[in-house]
């Protein structure tokens, strides 16, 4: 009996494509769609009067806003300084948030005694809301810059911290052990396993954590702000300039996705591994 012979193409076929892999040209059709939705039902709304203007002022009245506050400013400062001070307090708490987050990530895994002393700390305040110790801020570090920062800093610390522990304890021991059998030491086996392990995890904190940032931004902006668009947003809404506070709203939105799609670039950069087994 001759040994039938099955064509190897009948197995190899085309390449296939990731099932997981999103159609990135729907998605954004997709999100396109949405918008213009979202845009076109304000807009009807506004021009029905479903509330009054000076509580919902059309797409049109808030793109002429802005240009005006552009320009001319708003609050003794243009848009672009309102945003730039933001921009920087966020960053700044960003990156201190980070650095420190990722150390005590590290620490609370690898040491009993810090995460006796760390992670009952964290846990205890985590679930606090900034305006719940912004007062003590101000008593204990005054009015100026670095404590609108540290009730940023404080805000998105706790997602890095959780997100390295997380990160790190998700490591299978199997993989320290026969690295360790090889002869590495423990900084190798931080820098070697534990940390490109846990570097999807800590990035994922941190974006959490620029979320939260941005929420709290407008909390740390009340602290005798002169700029910021937290702070432009409270003075319009004592006066009830609505065109105002939606464009901040709007303005803090667009630059909060471009910062998310920014660092999901950079994560794809960094950990291309992720969601590959």
């Amino acid at each position: 009996m001759s040994d039938v012979t099955v064509p190897s193409a009948q197995f190899n076929g085309p390449p296939a494509r990731s099932l997981r892999a999103p159609r990135l040209t729907y998605i954004a059709k997709t999100a396109i769609v949405t918008f213009i939705t979202l845009i076109a039902l304000w807009w009807l709304a506004a021009y029905l009067e479903v509330v009054p203007a000076m509580f919902l002022p059309s797409p049109y009245a808030v793109a002429r806003k802005a240009i005006t506050v552009w320009t001319e400013g708003f609050e003794g400062a243009t848009l672009p300084q309102h945003l730039l001070a933001s921009v920087w307090r966020v960053a700044a708490a960003l990156l201190f948030a980070a650095i420190t987050g990722v150390a005590a990530g590290f620490a609370i895994n690898l040491n009993e005694t810090a995460r006796g002393i760390l992670e009952p700390v964290v846990e205890f305040y985590r679930p606090i809301p900034p305006l719940a110790y912004l007062p003590l801020i101000i008593i204990w570090f005054g009015i100026g810059e670095f404590a609108k920062i540290l009730v940023i800093y404080l805000g998105i610390l706790p997602a890095i911290v959780i997100a390295t522990v997380d990160g790190l304890r998700s490591v299978a021991q199997d993989k320290i052990n026969a690295a360790r059998s090889l002869g590495a030491t423990r900084s190798q086996v931080v820098t070697l396993i534990l940390l490109p392990h846990a570097l999807p995890s800590i990035l994922t904190g941190i974006r959490i954590g620029l979320g939260t940032g941005w929420a709290t931004l407008v909390a740390a902006e009340l602290i005798a702000a002169n700029q910021g668009l937290g702070f432009m947003i409270k003075g319009a809404a004592d006066f009830l300039v609505t065109d105002v506070v939606i464009l901040g709203i709007i303005v803090i939105a667009v630059v909060s996705i471009g910062l998310e799609l920014g660092l999901r670039a950079i994560q794809r950069l960094i950990v291309p591994w992720q969601g590959h087994d």
